[in-house]
């Protein structure tokens, strides 16, 4: 309270924060010789709020460089205290006021950062939001040489930081499409790390991140792409094909129900990912040949021509789709004898059944004649060939089974 006692209502950014930090070391070495939790919390509490009264009332852009020295004082002062206070005894895991400490300080340090880069350079807060990550990472590293069930919850507690950090950055400093590919090779990267060095923890956050790459891709990024596969969207999918098949790799490895769970989504991703992609290039391809009408006058023939020109391709269009769903579900069915796995083999005849649905109610009625023929012809031949295989039971499926106890093929 003696800042607030003494003030003279005016501009004394130094001398105060000063005195804060100050009171602030003070306050670690005692709870390094003390274990009074509550005394660090207060010091933090009065910290912050003698900062952000100064900064609401004072702060200007050209004090930008003193105010961030003094703000990364207080955040190393308070990053350093939960790793040097002792530890009250009886205590067996990560006391909740250090753990709550060690958020806040994160949380509002970087958000006093970004509100003063904004001003400047919003860019450079990539940069910085990077910077804090590596600090995270570093700080988790030295926490061995205190007891082991708190070091492993103070180590998890900064690694989840320094991941958030990292996820956080990439939308600042990237645009578009770039920020899905910066959070997929964000997840690739976690899985690797957690694979090498036995975080399941990391493996989790990489699941997470995985997620958010894969959201920001089916529902907000825009392509604009002029080549059929060959193009940045493609390029996108199939990287996060790639990811989920990581997930789901490393998914196995682990022994559990969640984790096996969590492998089947991953595939079943994998297969929605491929389709949706494929589908949205027969799309922009069709929209392509789809040209618009040249401006000025048109005869009445060449307007005809143009129509049936347009109606030629859109029903050639939902052929493609129906082709697709078999090819692919004929693919699935492959890979699931190929590998006797019933759950790939019920992926294709979940898809084959959609297939179905589409032919004898879409493309009866939409389709011509030709196409019509062929759609049916091809979805004929594709059940009568499953229905085959699955009679004869070549690959003996229903002895697999058996052996495995599952009794299902």
């Amino acid at each position: 309270s003696t800042p607030l006692l003494l003030s003279t209502g005016q501009n004394r950014e130094i001398q105060l924060f000063s005195y804060v930090a100050l009171l602030s070391a003070a306050s670690v070495v005692l709870v390094a010789f003390k274990p009074w939790r509550r005394l660090l919390v207060l010091s933090y509490a009065g910290t912050l709020v003698l900062y952000i009264a100064w900064y609401a009332e004072y702060y200007r852009r050209s004090e930008f460089a003193a105010t961030l020295v003094f703000a990364t004082i207080f955040f190393a002062i308070f990053a350093v205290a939960p790793l040097v206070s002792k530890t009250p005894e009886g205590t067996v895991s990560l006391p909740y006021l250090a753990g709550l400490i060690t958020f806040v300080n994160t949380g509002v340090y970087f958000l006093q950062a970004y509100a003063m880069f904004e001003e400047i350079d919003k860019l450079s807060m990539a940069w910085f939001a990077l910077a804090l990550a590596a600090v995270h990472i570093g700080l988790s590293r030295i926490i061995g040489r205190r007891e082991p069930a708190q070091a492993e919850a103070l180590r998890l507690l900064h690694l989840a930081l320094a991941v958030v950090l990292i996820t956080i950055a990439i939308p600042i400093r990237l645009d578009g499409h770039w920020i899905t590919m910066g959070w997929l090779v964000e997840a690739g990267v976690l899985l690797w790390v957690a694979d090498r060095i036995g975080a399941r923890f990391l493996h989790y956050l990489a699941a997470a991140a995985l997620a958010l790459g894969v959201v920001r891709l089916l529902a907000f990024d825009n392509f604009q792409v002029s080549m059929l596969l060959l193009n940045s969207r493609m390029a996108t999918y199939v990287l996060a094909m790639v990811v989920l098949a990581l997930l789901a790799w490393f998914s196995v490895k682990h022994e559990g129900e969640f984790d096996r769970q969590l492998a089947a989504v991953a595939v079943l991703a994998v297969s929605a990912l491929a389709l949706v992609g494929l589908s949205r290039e027969i799309g922009d391809y069709y929209a392509r040949q789809l040209s618009p009408s040249p401006n000025g006058f048109m005869s009445f023939p060449a307007r005809m021509a143009a129509a049936a020109n347009r109606q030629r391709l859109r029903i050639a269009e939902d052929f493609t789709y129906s082709a697709l769903w078999m090819a692919y579900g004929a693919l699935l069915m492959v890979i699931g004898f190929w590998r006797k796995s019933a759950f790939f083999r019920w992926q294709a005849l979940f898809l084959i059944a959609a297939t179905i649905v589409k032919v004898f109610i879409y493309d009866v009625s939409q389709l011509d004649r030709g196409y019509r023929i062929l759609s049916f012809m091809i979805l004929g031949v594709l059940l009568l060939a499953v229905s085959f295989v699955y009679q004869k039971d070549w690959l003996k499926l229903a002895v697999a089974e058996k052996k495995k106890g599952g009794g299902q093929s």
